[in-house]
């Protein structure tokens, strides 16, 4: 359109288009909630007439009433009022010389009964061997989802999830394995979570993790990252998931890699969720395996710049290595580690500044962290850690930032250093 929609004036006054001459908006076209020209017209059971994009969003907010009427809603079936809709058309056409133009005629959303039916059919087409059904009912499944959220939440709703979990694993298995339709099924399970008891079940069984993994070392982008979307969700899903997927011989390092080299932007948060919870729940070889590879050095060149939600996570899963004797010589050796813990404490969110307290403890208390203290008191550490005491934290960073302040106290005095963000001198630094 090439003129602007503008919102109802304060004086209840119908907007204009000013397109060489004024053309107001009939009010009887405009949305109850949005004030502007419906494209979509459905009504409710109280009568009222609304755009289904406004009153979706409403419903979806929790909210139980009619916006209008204030009446509290029996059901929220939307029927669509056709003529309406068909009316607003005209009015468009009739104005077109005013630089109106048509509103589209509205692909008509997917219902429960629909999404039930699917469901039936491709798993049914996945068990038979069928192809070209299976091809044509993902394609009908990924089509549906892109018209529009509601399509796509009545999906996952509905169980398409659980259905194409169930679809993947018989895909996966080496007399049924066809790779166009193991990539379009794990397309579509990257938004169909959550999967529920029986659809983790069917992801988690060995050939399905297996070819998974096999697309995650693969050469095509768009396979490596939705592998590393339905992996994540699984092990936050499922612990049994972690341990089934330390059985993959090489898995430490494809997440590496794919860390190292993010193919998408959210793939290095993804990476570490995974292995943030491969290490929580594995024994401490398995997180040995991982400082090898020099996962510490990457993991705080990602602490430099990353966002909030990075930084969390990166501070997590530098906390886990740290918990092992390699983590933290390994963090020790770095120039970055405790410049970067100090930087973050109060920086980031409370949940941060804690796994900083944290990793800090180990790697500066005990064995060779000495030097670690007096870096830490020259690039502020300690006036950090009491304005975090003053502030207040949970008890055990408290007992942590207590021990840390009391060990860098004996080096304060010492240490005569300035502070140009990474930048800094000692004087008398203890040998």
């Amino acid at each position: 359109m090439s003129s602007l929609w503008r919102r109802r004036r304060k004086g209840g006054k119908p907007e204009e288009i000013n397109s060489g001459s004024d053309l107001a908006i009939p009010t009887h076209f405009r949305c109850p909630i949005s004030l502007e020209l419906m494209k979509d017209p459905v009504s409710l059971a109280t009568g009222v007439t609304y755009d289904r994009e406004s009153i979706d969003r409403w419903l979806d907010t929790g909210n139980t009433t009619c916006p209008v009427t204030n009446q509290v809603l029996r059901n929220s079936d939307q029927i669509p009022n056709h003529a309406l809709r068909k009316m607003i058309q005209d009015w468009c056409i009739d104005n077109k010389s005013h630089g109106v133009e048509r509103i589209p005629t509205p692909r008509i959303p997917i219902t429960s009964y629909e999404v039930s039916d699917i469901c039936s059919r491709i798993v049914a087409a996945s068990g038979g061997r069928h192809d070209i059904k299976c091809q044509e009912l993902l394609t009908k499944i990924n089509n549906l989802a892109k018209e529009s959220d509601r399509n796509r939440r009545c999906l996952v709703k509905n169980g398409i999830g659980a259905a194409l979990a169930e679809a993947f694993a018989r895909f996966s298995t080496e007399k049924h394995e066809n790779l166009n339709l193991l990539r379009e099924t794990m397309s579509a399970l990257t938004w169909s979570f959550p999967l529920g008891e029986g659809g983790v079940s069917d992801l988690k069984s060995a050939t399905s993790l297996h070819c998974m993994a096999r697309f995650l070392k693969g050469d095509d982008l768009s396979s490596r990252r939705d592998a590393i979307l339905v992996m994540r969700e699984l092990v936050i899903s499922s612990r049994e998931d972690v341990h089934r997927l330390l059985e993959i011989q090489g898995i430490e390092e494809t997440l590496f890699q794919a860390m190292k080299v993010p193919i998408f932007p959210g793939a290095t948060q993804a990476c570490l969720v995974i292995i943030c919870h491969i290490m929580m729940l594995s024994q401490e070889k398995v997180t040995v395996r991982f400082v090898r590879l020099g996962l510490v050095d990457l993991v705080l060149e990602i602490l430099v710049d990353g966002s909030k939600s990075v930084c969390e996570k990166a501070l997590a899963v530098l906390d886990e290595m740290c918990r092992t004797g390699e983590g933290k010589e390994s963090a020790r050796r770095s120039a970055l580690t405790v410049p970067i813990l100090v930087k973050k404490i109060l920086r980031v969110s409370d949940v941060a500044s804690e796994l900083c307290v944290a990793s800090l403890w180990k790697v500066c208390l005990g064995g060779d962290g000495e030097g670690g203290l007096v870096e830490a008191v020259g690039v502020g550490g300690f006036q950090k850690l009491l304005l975090l005491l003053q502030l207040g934290c949970a008890d055990k960073t408290k007992e942590k930032a207590t021990d840390l302040l009391k060990s860098m106290n004996v080096y304060r005095k010492k240490v005569e250093c300035f502070d140009s963000s990474f930048g800094f001198n000692y004087v008398n630094r203890p040998n």
